[in-house]
């Protein structure tokens, strides 16, 4: 069986995302109560072969590249020169061979637009989308689920083990949450699909996961939030996302200053609304006179009903109330992050 037709059965939007295997509501219950696995569709992986890509990277990403361990992983972000962020990414390694893992939809521009300052540095970018499959694993169980199929211990978050799965080298990504990312072989993506669900673990549609990166306080940039936030203003440095130490960088004085001038203005926080959102709607607060106080950054359904979502705006607004779309919209009320803000 080959990868498209295992999943054949996923129901897709207009875009041709995964939503569900045919049960939403029972996809999104199952969550806090089973291990689940998702194709992780939606991202994209661009990689950087060449001796001097650790050094390239390093120039344009907010993190600290050349740090990155074999056996981690690390978030990063890449910015204009005016500090506003053009991508998020989750950076791994392979050999010597660097992946970023990027909103899908971000990927060509992205790519193209790293590879125009590369100039005679020794590295190449390539698009490893179609060679690499992202499985995305959560759940109560997950750790025991991965282990089991890996014949390994899972690892801890932000770590990187390898597998060999039905003879495919398989690279295993460990996340906060209760969550793991499995980097595989295309031709075995069917495979190792499938001995995830023999061993527990309940198909779920993109939503599910976009869920699980909300409750973990992962922000990632699409194209409805290009160039709409400063990196601390959703909580990069957070999530070991940003180095103060390296040097320059895209955007690093704007970040920098932002850092050191003292209480950031606008924060990202995880809430909820009884209502249908997504990534790039307005919000509101009555002592803003009118004008918006930040956007959501990502919404995903909520299994008690209505959206949970990652919403970045002013600090001060919380006092008075969020509004979704307008001053009258529904109100939002704050959720618990896995991390203080302080």
């Amino acid at each position: 069986m080959s990868w498209s037709d295992t999943l054949a059965s996923a129901r897709r939007d207009d875009a041709g995302r995964i939503t569900d295997f045919g049960h939403a509501a029972d996809e999104l219950a199952a969550l806090d109560a089973q291990t689940v696995v998702s194709p992780l569709g939606q991202f994209g992986l661009i990689r950087f072969s060449g001796e001097e890509t650790a050094a390239f990277l390093n120039g344009q990403l907010s993190s600290d590249v050349r740090t990155l361990a074999a056996d981690a992983a690390q978030y990063s972000s890449y910015s204009t020169p005016k500090g506003r962020m053009l991508a998020s990414f989750l950076v791994f390694r392979d050999g010597d061979d660097y992946y970023l893992q990027i909103a899908a939809e971000l990927q060509p521009a992205i790519q193209k637009r790293l590879g125009m300052f590369i100039l005679r540095t020794k590295t190449r970018p390539g698009d490893a989308s179609a060679e690499r499959i992202l499985l995305g694993v959560a759940g109560p169980n997950a750790a025991a689920t991965v282990a089991a199929v890996t014949g390994a211990a899972a690892p801890a978050a932000l770590a990187v083990a390898t597998a060999v799965i039905h003879g495919e080298h398989t690279t295993v990504i460990g996340l906060s949450g209760d969550r793991f990312e499995l980097v595989v072989p295309a031709a075995a993506a069917d495979s190792v699909w499938q001995a995830l669900v023999d061993a527990g673990a309940r198909p779920v549609g993109e939503p599910v996961w976009r869920l699980t990166e909300i409750r973990a306080g992962a922000p990632w940039i699409t194209a409805a939030t290009q160039e709409a936030f400063v990196a601390q203003m959703a909580n990069m440095e957070l999530i070991g996302a940003v180095s103060f130490t390296k040097g320059c960088y895209p955007g690093q004085e704007i970040v920098a200053r932002t850092q050191y001038l003292g209480k950031l203005k606008r924060r990202m926080f995880r809430m909820h609304v009884d209502a249908e959102a997504r990534a790039g709607d307005p919000l509101f607060s009555p002592e803003m006179n009118g004008q918006a106080s930040g956007q959501l950054m990502l919404a995903a359904p909520s299994p008690r009903g209505g959206f949970e979502v990652l919403a970045v705006a002013q600090t001060a607004s919380l006092e008075h109330g969020l509004h979704l779309g307008s001053i009258d919209g529904p109100a939002l009320s704050r959720l618990d992050l896995p991390y203080s803000l302080d």
